[in-house]
């Protein structure tokens, strides 16, 4: 993950907050914030790329929830059609929720440290989303 620092002149965006509160609250509740603080944010685009790669990321890790659902319920499935193939389920399963788990600490994580480094004046580029967010902007 690449960094941008933001120069520490302290001017004050559309909303009247300061620019790096404005960027750390698009990350608060993903999507929501992020499509709000971007649509009343016209001007600044520190505050907009923090915008839309918020939207991005929890578009990209919505996605990936969703994926790793269906592979589980599959999984699930095909435990209980054949009765064989529940051990393999079982080891599979295990697999897929360890996955699970380690996407959604890696989430919390990754949340935390956007929502720190946008107030702190930087510009952390998460490798898909920074390239969405940059088409937004």
């Amino acid at each position: 993950m690449a960094t941008q620092e933001r120069s520490t002149a302290v001017e004050s965006s559309e909303t009247g907050l300061e620019p790096n509160v404005l960027a750390a609250l698009s990350y608060v509740l993903g999507l929501v914030t992020g499509l709000i603080v971007y649509l009343l944010e016209s001007d600044d685009e520190f505050v907009r790329f923090h915008a839309a790669q918020s939207m991005a990321v929890s578009v990209l890790l919505v996605g990936l929830s969703i994926v790793l659902t269906v592979f589980q319920t599959a999984l699930f499935s095909v435990g209980f059609v054949d009765p064989a193939g529940f051990v393999l389920w079982s080891l599979l399963s295990l697999v897929f929720t360890l996955v699970g788990l380690v996407l959604w600490l890696g989430s919390f994580v990754a949340w935390v440290y956007l929502i720190v480094r946008a107030y702190q004046g930087s510009t952390p580029r998460i490798p898909i989303a920074a390239g969405v967010a940059d088409r937004l902007v």
